[in-house]
């Protein structure tokens, strides 16, 4: 073999060990902890071919049964999957909150479930307001605040406060599962208020979540609720790569 050829060869595996090399590379805004394989492979849809098994938000299970709810279901979680949302940011966020949250929430007697609230409220984002005045991880309106325990003025405002906004949030949950004695229907009186899901009841003689009729963001509620559990507890079904998804999960207990 000629020197010639023996260099155009050298420089040809030079270059696939480059490519390779960069092909591996994650990205710098991820912890190496929370991938598996590098966000440049290929991840197929997987959520628009999975069926949706079993599931349950806070032990009350969703009826799969249901021609319609199955489909809604199914439409939830692939508009969740990393096809279309491309990004790994919820499970950096789920684990760097979740072992905050997860002890409040035990310690007042609120299903774990509780916890992807604010993954479907703000993404577990802390420093946000929305436009009617919400603000935080929970997504208090200031009087709600105030009502469970949150000081709300002109110079300090709890809401943005992880623990305290975290056991207003338990304190609510628990005043309105009284009310209503469903965790689903807590949910849906969270998002909507309640005194609009218990006129719903009471105008529809239906205390069934998955039956009544409500306006457009209440009635996906909990479905997105129950999106988020799934991608983070079992995040490979949805295509994203995470290493120890189980722990990731439940951290905290």
């Amino acid at each position: 073999m000629t020197k010639s050829k023996l260099i155009i060869i050298g420089k040809l595996l030079l270059l696939f060990v480059l490519v390779k090399i960069n092909t591996y590379t994650l990205s710098p805004s991820l912890p190496l902890a929370y991938l598996a394989t590098p966000p440049t492979q290929s991840i197929a849809p997987i959520a628009a071919n999975v069926a949706p098994r079993k599931l349950s938000f806070a032990n009350e299970n969703l009826p799969i049964g249901n021609k319609k709810v199955a489909f809604k279901m199914k439409k939830v979680l692939k508009a969740n999957s990393f096809s279309h949302l491309q990004t790994h940011k919820l499970h950096y966020r789920a684990q760097k909150w979740f072992s905050v949250i997860e002890p409040i929430l035990k310690e007042h007697g609120i299903p774990d479930d509780f916890k992807y609230i604010p993954l479907v409220e703000t993404g577990l984002t802390t420093n946000i307001y929305s436009s009617k005045g919400a603000a935080g991880l929970w997504q208090f309106m200031p009087q709600t605040g105030r009502d469970f325990g949150l000081k709300v003025n002109s110079s300090v405002d709890e809401r943005f406060n992880i623990q305290l906004s975290t056991l207003a949030a338990a304190k609510y949950f628990k005043s309105l599962y009284k009310v209503f004695g469903s965790w689903t229907l807590v949910a849906a009186a969270y998002n909507a208020g309640e005194g609009r899901i218990k006129r719903q009841v009471k105008s529809q003689k239906q205390n069934n979540y998955f039956k009544l009729k409500l306006n457009r963001e209440t009635a996906a509620y909990v479905y997105s609720i129950i999106s988020m559990k799934e991608i983070i507890e079992y995040p490979e079904k949805y295509g994203y790569k995470i290493r120890n998804p189980r722990w990731l999960a439940y951290q905290g207990r």
